[in-house]
């Protein structure tokens, strides 16, 4: 019998950060259970790393111990790096305060190897882990081309590794990603598939003539490309770029951006930069509450992945989209899970990173079919009813933890990892 739930990860509510949504979402589901649920998190959210929420708190039946670390913030690298020590070392010594023999402790990946050392902690006190995995570091560091990584690559993948064989269940987001924990010797057992969500209650498919923020973001009349959310890293940005220039004197199209990220300021310089700025429009993060009117705003939104990166990171967003009930640009790998998702669906169109003109024409000829817009939209919002709502993952998890406990679950809600 799992006697605690303890999850650690970096950012918890009210933090509104996709890892801490998806969290927040299902410890409090868990709670509201009847199960005793703790989360180990930082005192920072994410986009405000001075902040200092309380150190310890009770919110909807889940006990919250924030640790104080260093607020260097992600601006810097070895900002990050030192702020990632500091929740390593304080993550450490509360799981090891917290955990008792048969409670469960749940480690994900922000910090990155955050397993390594949750890990360690579970086995010392008796506890049993699961690996939460976002995405596969060092190997998105390795792609990404991190400085100093590629030396201490292969120890850290060992370190990694070893965790994850430690563990009694690694929960990955996605086939192609499941196939590589195999080929790291992971036994295929231990690893199950369930993917991410959003909030599809709340999240819901609104008409652009009901959408007050659309008015007020002067979008009334236009027809709006978008993307929501983090643009980071792992994103490619110079395609949407380039069809824009081609777009440029286009009497409805514009292109929104709303969000954040390491790429988010480049992305609005080069639009200065290419006197673009008449047909871009940047808003900041939007508060969960707003959610569906700011995902309502675009006609259609796109998601970009580097093709390098597809197993190691999942673009999450791509189901607030489906939520809203708008088609999705994938500008990923021809053959990557997204984009197979949106041909499989027909909710939107794929676009191989680099082929501006392909994207240009898609978004010229759907700014002149509202119809074909919103048939996929339908049918992306269809796609997620059947296959990801929030329900269907927490019924997933919920199955998970029962299995490990050694009851039945009530019917098989868990993706096999394939063979």
């Amino acid at each position: 019998m799992v006697n605690r739930l303890i999850f650690v990860n970096r950012y918890f509510y009210p933090d509104h950060s996709a890892t801490s949504q998806i969290l927040s979402d299902l410890a409090f589901a868990l709670a509201a259970s009847g199960r005793a649920v703790s989360v180990v998190t930082s005192r920072q959210r994410y986009n405000d790393p001075k902040a200092q929420l309380p150190a310890e708190e009770k919110i909807r039946g889940v006990d919250i111990h924030r640790l104080s670390t260093s607020r260097f913030g992600r601006s810097a690298l070895w900002g990050r790096a030192i702020d990632y020590l500091s929740f390593y070392a304080g993550a450490y010594r509360a799981v090891r305060g917290l955990a008792r023999p048969g409670d469960l402790v749940v480690a994900k990946t922000d910090p990155p190897l955050l397993s390594v050392i949750v890990m360690r902690a579970a086995c010392q006190t008796g506890a049993r882990g699961i690996n939460w995995l976002q995405d596969l570091y060092p190997e998105v560091a390795v792609e990404l081309g991190v400085p100093f990584i590629n030396r201490a690559a292969p120890v850290l993948t060992s370190l990694r590794d070893r965790s994850l064989r430690q563990a009694v269940a690694n929960v990955v987001l996605e086939q192609r990603m499941a196939d590589r924990l195999r080929a790291r010797a992971v036994d295929a057992k231990v690893i199950h598939i369930i993917p991410n969500w959003c909030d599809d209650q709340a999240i819901a498919p609104i008409s652009a003539t009901d959408n007050p923020l659309r008015r007020s973001w002067g979008l009334a009349d236009k027809f709006v490309v978008g993307y929501s959310g983090n643009l980071g890293r792992a994103h490619e940005f110079e395609t949407v770029l380039k069809a824009s220039e081609r777009l440029r004197d286009h009497p409805r199209v514009i292109f929104l951006m709303i969000g954040g990220g390491h790429q988010f300021e480049q992305l609005k310089e080069a639009v200065k930069a290419r006197n673009l700025e008449p047909i871009w429009q940047f808003q900041p993060y939007q508060e969960r509450e707003a959610l569906n009117l700011s995902l309502g705003v675009p006609d259609l939104h796109w998601i970009s992945l580097k093709p390098a990166l597809e197993g190691l990171i999942v673009p999450s967003k791509f189901y607030g989209i489906a939520a809203a009930g708008r088609p999705i640009i994938a500008i990923t790998a021809a053959d990557g899970d997204i984009a197979r998702l949106v041909r499989q669906h027909d909710c939107g169109i794929v676009v191989e990173p680099g082929d501006s003109d392909r994207l240009a024409e898609a978004v010229a000829a759907l700014a002149d079919n509202p119809t074909q817009v919103a048939a996929m939209g339908s049918r992306a919002r269809a796609m997620l009813e059947a296959q990801f709502t929030r329900r269907h993952a927490i019924e997933r998890w919920q199955n998970l933890i029962a299995r490990i406990e050694g009851k039945n679950a009530s019917f098989s809600a868990l993706t096999p990892a394939g063979p």
